[in-house]
């Protein structure tokens, strides 16, 4: 069995979470410069063995997809030229950072440290993956 990788994909960082091999638990793994997001891939990918990439649906309340959608589609789009492979699934990402944010509070994180966004986002993305491994 391997492992799930998923994605809070956003224009300047992505955050990145992993499972374990037997895909129970839910881990930050950390964030990249989107820039950076398909080298960092494909060498995580060729080291480790991944079965599916879950990937942050941004949406609004009202259920209509967020604006980052259309450069999330243009990134599924070469990710599947890449790895034609791998199974990719999206996973609704609706109040994550603001969930991230109130688990670094409760985690008792100092304020310096709650400012630190790519820190928010390997939590969200995190949060996408346990939402997705308590719901499969």
């Amino acid at each position: 069995m391997g492992r799930i990788l998923a994605l809070d994909y956003g224009s300047k960082r992505t955050g990145i979470a992993i499972t374990d091999e037997l895909q129970l638990i839910a881990s930050g793994l950390t964030t990249v410069a989107t820039s950076e997001l398909m080298d960092f891939l494909k060498n995580y990918i060729a080291s480790e063995k991944v079965e599916l990439i879950l990937v942050g649906e941004p949406k609004q309340k009202d259920g209509t997809h967020s604006n980052i959608e259309a450069e999330i589609q243009k990134f599924l789009k070469k990710f599947s030229k890449v790895f034609s492979d791998l199974e990719v699934k999206r996973g609704d990402e609706r109040y994550t950072s603001k969930m991230a944010f109130q688990s670094m509070i409760d985690s008792g994180l100092k304020k310096k440290q709650r400012q630190n966004k790519a820190l928010v986002d390997e939590i969200s993305a995190t949060i996408i993956l346990q939402e997705y491994l308590y719901n499969k």
